[in-house]
């Protein structure tokens, strides 16, 4: 009898530790790192590694999430039955927030994302979006900008650029984020901006930002033109999130 109960209490302790995990906020699970912060969005670069599985952690806003490679994790909502799921390397998901959840990778390669919190939510969720609901496809010479989806109004496309090819002028009345799916290498000249000494001679202010690395993320600040220009050996590729 003894032997009985000291199995039956060895088996089923460890199924009651994982259903009554502690929930951690987000900012203190190990594996989201913030990239990113201001009064708009919060930014985690995520990794998880082969085979493990994050904390249980709560999401209290919407959020996108961009998948860096292939991915197939087990999504283990509080409350709910674990799900599989298996992203695309670039694909963009949004989920809505107010949940706490387990992401356990099944794969033999790191879980990796760009986890893009709108700190702003409620309301965007309650003021009519700016953009209706579209999807679209603008091409131009080397190049192509692909509307993926409108979101608590924030519009997010998918762009590539061959190399030496040029985004035609274009105006960004509020401020974008951008990730990079592969490295960049981009000159952007801005219209109507006076420039520092010796970046340019003409009507346009030539802005040459440090190369940047895929995953990285980029916040650009609105109320400019500007045209831009691949200056890198290999093509372009990025996500710009449009608020």
């Amino acid at each position: 009898m003894k032997r009985f109960r000291l199995f039956f209490l060895l088996f089923f302790i460890p199924l009651v530790v994982a259903q009554t995990s502690t929930e951690v906020e987000i900012t203190a699970e190990p594996s989201h790192h913030i990239a990113l912060e201001n009064g708009t969005v919060r930014v985690f670069k995520v990794e998880v590694a082969p085979k493990r599985a994050t904390l249980l952690h709560r999401h209290r806003h919407d959020y996108f999430f961009v998948s860096l490679g292939d991915s197939h994790i087990s999504n283990e909502v509080q409350g709910k039955q674990p799900v599989d799921a298996s992203f695309r390397d670039a694909e963009v998901r949004f989920t809505e927030g107010n949940f706490a959840h387990i992401a356990r990778d099944l794969s033999d390669k790191p879980f990796r994302n760009v986890t893009i919190e709108l700190l702003q939510d409620d309301t965007l969720r309650r003021t009519p979006s700016p953009r209706p609901t579209e999807r679209g496809e603008v091409t131009y010479a080397g190049g192509r900008s692909t509307i993926l989806m409108v979101k608590d109004g924030v519009r997010v496309s998918d762009v590539t650029l061959d190399p030496g090819a040029t985004i035609p002028s274009h105006h960004h009345d509020g401020p974008h984020l951008v990730v990079a799916l592969t490295d960049l290498d981009l000159r952007s000249d801005l219209q109507g901006r006076s420039s520092s000494a010796g970046e340019h001679t003409g009507e346009h202010a030539a802005e040459h930002a440090d190369e940047d690395k895929a995953g990285d993320v980029i916040w650009v600040p609105g109320g400019y033109s500007h045209t831009l220009t691949n200056e890198g050996k290999t093509p372009a590729h990025f996500l710009t999130f449009e608020f």
